[in-house]
C-alpha cells in the first residue's frame, strides 16, 4: 500500500495550501522553476518556492557570489530578481499551468513593502502562498525582521491583512530565540513557519588576504548547518500551533524524514540541488521508500514523534 504522504501548510486559514507531499525546493536554490521543469516533472513535487521578489529588480551583489566551504557554501546573490511586474506577466503564467502549488518568496526593506508586495501577489493565477523572507544575510538590512519579534509581527500583519493567500514566515537561526520570533509571526495570522534560512559566515582568501566574498559576509547553507536547523525546528514547532517547515543541509531522505520527526509538517530541499538538480526529487522518493520500509500508513505517523511525550 502506497503510504500517504500529503500535508496542509495552512489548516486555520480560509485559503487552502494543500501539498499532495511534504517535499519542496528552497527559494533561491530552485529559480523560478523553468530550468528545473527541463530536468524532471516539477509536478511531482509537493510545492516550488521561487527565488526572492523585491519591490523593484535587483541586479544583485557583484561577483564572485559564491564559494565552496567544508560541508557547505557561503553565497551572496543580494536577492537578484526581475522585480514583481515582469514575474507576474512572465512567469505566474507558465506556473498557473503547472499542477503544484507555487510559493512565491518575497523580500522588502519596510514592514509596507510586505504589504505591497503581498497585495501585488494575491489574486494572481499561478500564484498559492507566500513565503516572507525575515532572514536574508546578504543584503543591507535583511535580517532585522528576523531578529526583532515586535518587527516581524508587524511585518507578517501587513502581508497577511493585504491578501487572501496563506502567509508563511521564513526565519534565520540568527536570532537569539527564533521561537518567540516564530511565536509572535504566528499570533498575526502566518499560515506557517519556516526554519531554516542560511547562518551570516565568511570565508578569507589567503593569497590576497582580503574576504572571498565582496561583500565580505555571506549565508553559510549545506550539510553544515543541519543541526543548528534541526534544533531550531524543534524548538518552534513545540511553540505554534501552525505547522513549520524544516529546512537547512537536507540533501537525503534521511536527514529529511529527521526533520519530520523534529516536528516539521514539510520541508525544503536547497544548496543539494547545486550539485544535484534532481535532489528534491531523490528526496521524494527515498521517503516514499522509507514509509513504505517501515509499514508507516501515512506521513503524519511520523511528524512530531521526536518531540517530548506529555503524560
Amino acid at each position: 500500500m502506497t503510504p500517504g504522504l500529503a500535508v496542509e501548510l495552512a489548516p486555520k486559514q480560509k485559503t487552502s495550501l494543500a501539498l499532495r507531499n511534504p517535499v519542496m525546493p528552497a527559494s533561491g536554490t530552485f529559480s523560478w522553476g523553468m530550468e528545473f521543469s527541463r530536468q524532471f516533472n516539477v509536478n511531482r513535487l509537493g510545492a516550488v518556492v521561487s527565488k526572492g521578489v523585491t519591490p523593484l529588480p535587483r541586479s544583485g551583489n557583484p561577483q564572485p557570489r559564491v564559494v565552496e566551504t567544508p560541508s557547505g557554501m557561503l553565497n551572496s546573490i543580494g536577492l537578484q530578481n526581475l522585480g514583481p511586474d515582469r514575474i507576474i506577466a512572465e512567469m505566474a503564467p507558465v506556473w498557473a499551468d503547472w499542477d503544484v502549488p507555487v510559493i512565491v518568496n518575497l523580500s522588502g526593506e519596510t514592514v509596507g513593502d510586505y504589504g505591497d508586495l503581498a497585495r501585488a501577489f494575491d489574486g494572481i493565477p499561478g500564484v498559492a502562498g507566500l513565503e516572507l523572507n525575515f532572514s536574508c544575510p546578504n543584503v543591507d538590512n535583511g535580517l532585522d525582521f528576523g531578529l526583532n519579534a515586535k518587527a516581524a509581527a508587524q511585518a507578517t500583519r501587513a502581508a497577511v491583512r493585504s491578501c487572501e493567500l496563506p502567509v508563511i514566515v521564513k526565519l534565520t537561526p540568527a536570532a537569539q530565540d527564533p521561537a518567540e520570533i516564530a511565536q509572535a509571526c504566528a499570533e498575526e495570522g502566518a499560515s506557517a513557519i519556516c526554519a531554516i534560512n542560511t547562518l551570516p559566515g565568511l570565508a578569507i582568501d589567503t593569497k590576497s588576504r582580503r574576504p572571498v566574498l565582496p561583500r565580505a559576509r555571506g549565508g553559510l547553507s549545506g550539510p553544515a548547518i543541519k543541526p543548528v536547523a534541526l534544533r531550531v525546528v524543534y524548538e518552534i514547532a513545540q511553540a505554534v500551533s501552525v505547522p513549520v517547515i524544516g529546512c537547512g543541509g537536507i540533501s537525503s531522505s534521511e536527514d529529511a524524514i529527521e526533520f519530520l520527526m523534529a516536528g516539521a509538517t514539510a520541508i525544503q530541499v536547497g544548496t543539494a540541488t547545486f550539485s544535484n538538480p534532481r535532489a528534491p526529487l531523490d528526496v521524494l522518493e527515498g521517503l516514499e521508500a522509507w514509509l513504505e520500509a517501515h509499514n508507516v500508513t501515512d506521513v503524519h505517523d511520523i511528524i512530531g514523534c521526536a518531540q517530548p511525550q506529555l503524560a
